[in-house]
């Protein structure tokens, strides 16, 4: 395997400059640095992206998709500009409303195969595939180009919800979530990058927060729409409705791509491309090393084959000491030992481009998403359920306060990206209100989400979170873009997303590694003897749960259950939560307000 640099020639991007001067630009930057200093370049080349002589001229030297999108801001009108955001908005409704139907349906999905107990677990190949793909996306983005790279995960969507449809048992219906979270994630994603390229670096969190607005209104409308799809057709036609809405919602932003594209190539200001003859197998020889395919499937194994065991062991016979679950830990471990060596010395295209992990801003925000999505996760996995069993709510109102966090969120960060654009800066901001908010709010819940506990605590403990995640979001995505350059901002965000979606399946993997280590032990101990008998079927089938009376002993003591596995979840969601504040502590206070990143017609 090559260095660091080597990487950065074979994929097209410009060596900025040797290893020595960096040393020495970054021991001059940090002797300079004070709060109130101006970063003028990211560590990777000049922070504005000028590479070249002209400023505002198609960056030579970058990769084919970053000179496509800035051809395309030179050509398209300000109606087109306001035309994609307008698009971009109706995108993530869709998304937004069918996200947020569908959290309220896993539990009824998984009761209905009898396995409510791995309502956790069938996220967390998912979560680990759909985050790991976006660097393997982010090289699609980056070679072939922004349109390329969102008709490829639009297809992974549909495929993922036609199979949610159509399964008939909880593994394909786990095999159905992979192909929708890596087109789910993949169109956020890939809509992140679009917005990147198309806004200035100062109103980027502005923009960002205003494609997340749709959560406001989908929240009030996700929750009724499930219980609507329960109540009449089925949860099978809630998937398949959305299987036909969503890629018709779509294709307007593709065809926007198209027809711009088109008029930047036909203005001739797209860089001719070098023509590479190769035969049908050297390119999949060299695309398969390019996307580093071995990489992919070893960490992707190594990671899920690791966790896997802490959320299925109790399903074994002999828990831990099964055959199973010591392969699978030792295995996995192995993968993971191997995906490193790999990596450091034979892949021929680093699956992380270690240059730009090591900066310690870009390093702390994905700390820090990883931290928020382990946190999120281990404290959410079974508070859908927690609310309507133990809180008695239906689904309807349950929907509506597990989707405090979105509203308030969402709402929260069109403030901060207003801050933001005010001040230039984001780490005050992160430091000093999103860390101590969020862990506020997570750590209260540990008195509060119990039996007999007024339903109001438990909302103002959502609505503390929303504020701080609202924050905390932006701020860690800012700075990620803001320690780099324009062409290497797709690959800094795809890192970032993998940090947040293995922390997100080492959250799903302690939550149900705590809830089936806790829940039914409890629940054993304390149901009456009358509803012993039972056990399996109230263990397994949150609708078997809620047919007893509330009130009742046997109700009593699923409720009880619940509150103990709900304690241990949200202490152990709290000590992760001290993790974010050394990540943001170690950013630089960078100041984006005067920053030109992206060339052309932006906002």
């Amino acid at each position: 395997m090559g260095s660091p640099l080597d990487w950065i020639r074979s994929t097209g991007a410009p060596v900025v400059e040797d290893q020595a001067a960096a040393e020495r630009r970054a021991n001059d930057k940090e002797a300079n640095e004070k709060e109130g200093a101006v970063a003028t370049d990211g560590p990777h080349g000049s922070a504005n992206g000028e590479n070249d002589g002209d400023s505002d001229a198609i960056s030579l030297n970058a990769q084919h998709g970053v000179q496509a999108i800035e051809a395309l801001t030179k050509v398209w009108t300000k109606n087109n500009l306001i035309l994609a955001y307008a698009t971009i908005w109706v995108i993530f409704f869709v998304d937004a409303l069918q996200s947020t139907m569908s959290g309220s349906l896993v539990a009824y999905v998984t009761s209905d195969f009898y396995a409510h107990g791995l309502t956790a677990t069938t996220g967390i190949m998912s979560g680990l595939i759909g985050g790991l793909s976006k660097l393997s996306l982010a090289k699609i983005l980056d070679i072939w180009g922004r349109p390329q790279g969102f008709a490829i995960v639009l297809f992974f969507l549909t495929i993922g919800l036609i199979m949610m449809a159509a399964c008939n048992g909880v593994e394909t219906y786990c095999a159905a979530q992979v192909f929708y979270w890596v087109g789910y994630n993949g169109i956020s994603y890939t809509i992140s990058i679009f917005i990147a390229d198309t806004s200035a670096l100062k109103n980027r969190g502005l923009m960002l927060a205003f494609a997340s607005s749709p959560y406001i209104i989908t929240v009030w409308v996700g929750g009724p729409l499930a219980q609507a799809f329960l109540d009449g057709p089925g949860w099978r036609w809630a998937y398949g409705v959305f299987a036909i809405i969503t890629p018709v919602v779509c294709m307007p932003l593709l065809g926007l791509f198209w027809v711009n594209y088109r008029r930047a190539d036909a203005a001739g200001l797209l860089p001719k491309r070098e023509v590479v003859k190769r035969t049908s197998w050297q390119s999949v020889v060299h695309y398969f090393h390019e996307f580093d395919v071995i990489g992919l499937l070893l960490i992707t194994a190594g990671l899920a084959l690791f966790l896997l065991p802490f959320s299925i062991y109790h399903h074994q016979a002999e828990q831990w000491k099964s055959p199973l679950i010591i392969a699978f830990i030792v295995v996995g471990g192995v993968l993971i030992v191997a995906f490193a060596f790999w990596e450091k010395y034979f892949a021929r295209v680093t699956f992380i481009p270690y240059e730009l992990l090591m900066d310690r801003t870009v390093l702390g925000a994905c700390i820090l998403a990883a931290t928020l999505f382990v946190s999120f996760y281990i404290w959410n996995s079974y508070f859908f359920s927690f609310l309507q069993v133990v809180s008695g709510l239906n689904v309807t109102e349950a929907t509506y306060l597990t989707n405090t966090y979105s509203i308030g969120s969402c709402f929260w960060s069109i403030v901060v990206g207003i801050l933001i654009r005010r001040t230039g800066r984001f780490k005050w901001i992160a430091l000093y209100f999103g860390v101590p908010v969020t862990i506020l709010g997570v750590g209260l819940m540990i008195a509060f989400r119990q039996p007999g506990v007024n339903i109001g605590y438990i909302v103002m403990c959502q609505i503390f979170i929303a504020f701080g995640g609202g924050t905390l979001v932006i701020c860690e995505q800012i700075a990620a873009m803001a320690a780099t350059s324009h062409q290497y901002i797709a690959v800094v965000l795809a890192i970032e997303g993998m940090f947040a979606s293995v922390g997100g399946a080492i959250g799903s993997t302690i939550a149900a590694a705590i809830w089936n280590g806790v829940f039914p032990e409890r629940l054993a101990e304390y149901l009456p003897l009358e509803s012993q008998g039972n056990f399996t079927e109230i263990y397994t089938q949150l609708p078997v749960q809620m047919s007893y009376p509330i009130g009742s002993p046997t109700r009593d003591a699923i409720n009880a259950a619940y509150g103990d596995a709900q304690k241990w979840m949200i202490v152990a969601s709290t000590v992760i939560q001290i993790v974010s504040i050394i990540s943001v502590l170690v950013w630089r206070d960078i100041k984006v307000k005067d920053f030109k990143q992206v060339k052309g017609r932006v906002v």
